[in-house]
C-alpha cells in the first residue's frame, strides 16, 4: 500500500533519513545562533556556543563515569541552568533523563531511584539530605550523587561538584545521537496519589514533534524570550527547554516562582512567553499593585492543569497577557490540545463570553493524530456540548508506555487510544471542554455534578482567591458538594454569603452545601491536591444545608 511499482534503489540511507530527536535542535543552534543568548539565570548568561559546550562536557563527564546508552541519570533540581543542560547533556551520552519532583517525600524518591535504576543523580545542594536519605533506603547499589551548587544555598561539600565534572570533561566529545527515534529519551513518574507512581517513558520522536507542534500552535517566530515557570521535573517542562534552540530563543531560568519574579523578568529581560498552571495566573492577577511592573508588549501564556476560572482569564487579559488554554498529561509529554482562537467568530464577543471560550481545552495540536471524546464502548459521544465521555488520545506525542508495567500499559492503550481518565464534553465545532476527572465527579441523588463548573462560579466572587470542590459523603444524597475556599489577603466572606452567591448561578443540587475557608494544599506544580480535601471533607460535621 502506497509503494510504487518499481522503487529499486529508493532506500533509507544516511543522506535521506535521520532519526528525529530534539538533540538536533541544540546541535544546529550552536552553529546558526552561536552568539545569541541561550540561557539567563541571574548573572549566569551563556550564548548558544557556550550552552552547547557545557552540555557536551556534561555528556563527556557522565560517559567518563561509566554511563552507557540506556542507563538512567536522575535529577533533583530547581529550574536552574544545570537542569536545562541535563535535558541535552544526559541524552547526548545515550542515557535516559529522569527528572524527579523535588517536593516528594524520601520514601517515594527512594522508590523512583530503585525502580528507574538511576546510576547517577544531579542534586541541588538544597536537596542533598533528601538524596542521601533516599539512597540509604535502597537495597541495591544507589546512584552516585553529583552536587549542583547555587548561590541560594550553601554547598555540603560531601560529593563531587557538577562544575568540576564539567571542567574535567572533554569539550570535543561526540554526541551519542539515537540510531532509532523510538529510543528512550526521558523517564517521568506520575504523582502516585492512589498508589506507587508509574514510570512514563518518552521517546525521541515524540519530543521532537512536540517541539515542532508547539511552535506552530503558539504562533512563535524567531528569538522569543521564554521564562521556565513549569517545573522541568513535570513533563520535562512541557518540552519547552528542548524547543528553545529550534528558534534561537532565550531561556530565562527561575528558581522561585513568585509574582514579583515573573513581573521583573518580563520588564527587565523582555520575557515574551511562559507556561504555567492556573494558580500562576491567579497569582499575577491578585498580586498587589506595588509588586507589579509595567511592560509594553503582549506576553503569550500557555496554561494547563485544572481548567482556569473564566473570571481569572477575563482579569489577566487586561494586564497584558494573552492566555491560551492547553491540555495534556504526563503520558502525553505535556500539552496536546489547544483552544485555537477563531478571531472571525469570537473577537466580537464581550469579555465574559471570550473568557468562557478560552477555558475550553480545544482541539488536537499539530503533532497529534486524533483526540476526541467517547463513551465507555469507545463510540464517539454526541458533539452537543452536554454529553459527557472520556478524552481519548492518539498521536506521536504519546508515551511508549509505563516502565516495567505491561498490564497498565495495555489497559491505557486499549482500543488504539490512550485513555486519559478525564471526563469532557465536545462542542459542535469539535472543541473539547473538560467536565472533570472521573474520580472528581460528584454524584448527588443520582445527578452528576461537575466540580469544575462549581469552582468556576465560586472563583467569580471578588473575595475568592482559589476554590476547590469535592464530594462529601451524605446519608441522604450519597454525596454532596463541599467547597474549600482560599480568600484573597484581607478579604472576608461568610459561608452563607458564598453559598447564596453560588445559588444565583447554579442549580440547587449543584450548590455547595458546606464551605471551608482555608489555604488549599497544592502540589509543586500548583495543582490542588483534591485527594487531601476529600479526606478532610469526609471527616467534617454537617454544615449549612
Amino acid at each position: 500500500m502506497g509503494w510504487m511499482a518499481d522503487e529499486t534503489g529508493l532506500d533509507k540511507c544516511a543522506a535521506n533519513y535521520v532519526p528525529l530527536t530534539p538533540l538536533s535542535h541544540l546541535q544546529r543552534a550552536a552553529r546558526v545562533f552561536a552568539d545569541r543568548t541561550a540561557v539567563i539565570y541571574g548573572d549566569h548568561r551563556v550564548t548558544y556556543r557556550q550552552y552547547h559546550n557545557r552540555c557536551t562536557r556534561l555528556a563527556s563527564g557522565l560517559a567518563a563515569m561509566g554511563l552507557h546508552p540506556g542507563d538512567v541519570v536522575a535529577t533533583l533540581l530547581h529550574n536552574t541552568p544545570a537542569q536545562a543542560e541535563a535535558h541535552f547533556g544526559v541524552p547526548a551520552c545515550g542515557a535516559v533523563l529522569n527528572t524527579i519532583n523535588i517536593r516528594l517525600d524520601v520514601t517515594t524518591v527512594a522508590y523512583i531511584f530503585e525502580h528507574g535504576k538511576a546510576k547517577v543523580v544531579l542534586v541541588d545542594s538544597e536537596f542533598i539530605n533528601l538524596a542521601e536519605s533516599a539512597c540509604a533506603r535502597i537495597e541495591g547499589r544507589p546512584p552516585r550523587i553529583i552536587e549542583v551548587t547555587d548561590p541560594h544555598h550553601p554547598a555540603s561539600g560531601r560529593h563531587p561538584s557538577y562544575e568540576q565534572l564539567l571542567a574535567d570533561a572533554d569539550e570535543t566529545y561526540a554526541w551519542h545521537m539515537p540510531r532509532d527515534e523510538w529510543e528512550s529519551l526521558a523517564l517521568n513518574y506520575t504523582s502516585g496519589t492512589t498508589g506507587k507512581p508509574k514510570g512514563v517513558v518518552y521517546h525521541h520522536r515524540g519530543a521532537y514533534l512536540m517541539t515542532m507542534g508547539t511552535v506552530i500552535s503558539w504562533r512563535m517566530v524567531l528569538h522569543p524570550v521564554f521564562m521556565q515557570i513549569v517545573p522541568l521535573f513535570h513533563c520535562n517542562g512541557w518540552n519547552h527547554t528542548w524547543m528553545m534552540p529550534l528558534i534561537g530563543g532565550t531561556l530565562v531560568c527561575c528558581r522561585d516562582i513568585t509574582a514579583s519574579n515573573i513581573y521583573n523578568a518580563i520588564a527587565d529581560e523582555g520575557v515574551t512567553h511562559f507556561g504555567g498552571a492556573p494558580i500562576v495566573l491567579n497569582m499575577l492577577v491578585n498580586t498587589p499593585e506595588s509588586e507589579r511592573r509595567t511592560f509594553d508588549h503582549m506576553v503569550e501564556v500557555f496554561t494547563a492543569g485544572a481548567p482556569p476560572a473564566p473570571a481569572t482569564l477575563a482579569k489577566i487579559e487586561m494586564l497584558g497577557f494573552n492566555v491560551t488554554q492547553v491540555y495534556g498529561l504526563t503520558e502525553t509529554y505535556g500539552h496536546v490540545t489547544e483552544c485555537l482562537w477563531k478571531s472571525e467568530d469570537w473577537d466580537r464577543l464581550d469579555q465574559s463570553a471570550r473568557a468562557a471560550i478560552k477555558a475550553r481545552q480545544g482541539v488536537a495540536m499539530p503533532m497529534m493524530e486524533h483526540i476526541t471524546v467517547t463513551d465507555p464502548g469507545l463510540d464517539q459521544t454526541p458533539m452537543d456540548g452536554k454529553t459527557q465521555g472520556e478524552i481519548m488520545i492518539r498521536g506521536n506525542s504519546v508515551m511508549k508506555g509505563y516502565l516495567k508495567n505491561p498490564a497498565a500499559t495495555a489497559e491505557a492503550f486499549q482500543g488504539g487510544y490512550f485513555h486519559s481518565g478525564d471526563l469532557a464534553v465536545q462542542h459542535p465545532d469539535g472543541y473539547i471542554q473538560i467536565a472533570d476527572r472521573a474520580k472528581d465527579i460528584i454524584i448527588s441523588g443520582g445527578e452528576n455534578i461537575s466540580s469544575v463548573e462549581v469552582e468556576g462560579v465560586l472563583m467569580g466572587h471578588d473575595a475568592v482567591n482559589l476554590a476547590a470542590v469535592v464530594a462529601k459523603p451524605d446519608a441522604k444524597w450519597g454525596e454532596i458538594p463541599c467547597a474549600f475556599v482560599e480568600l484573597k489577603p484581607g478579604a472576608t466572606l461568610s459561608e452563607a454569603g458564598l453559598i447564596a452567591f453560588a445559588r444565583k448561578t447554579l442549580a440547587g443540587f449543584k450548590t455547595p452545601k458546606q464551605v471551608v475557608f482555608q489555604e488549599l494544599p497544592k502540589t509543586s506544580t500548583g495543582k490542588i491536591q483534591k485527594y487531601e480535601l476529600r479526606k478532610t471533607a469526609a471527616s467534617l460535621k454537617p454544615g449549612v444545608s
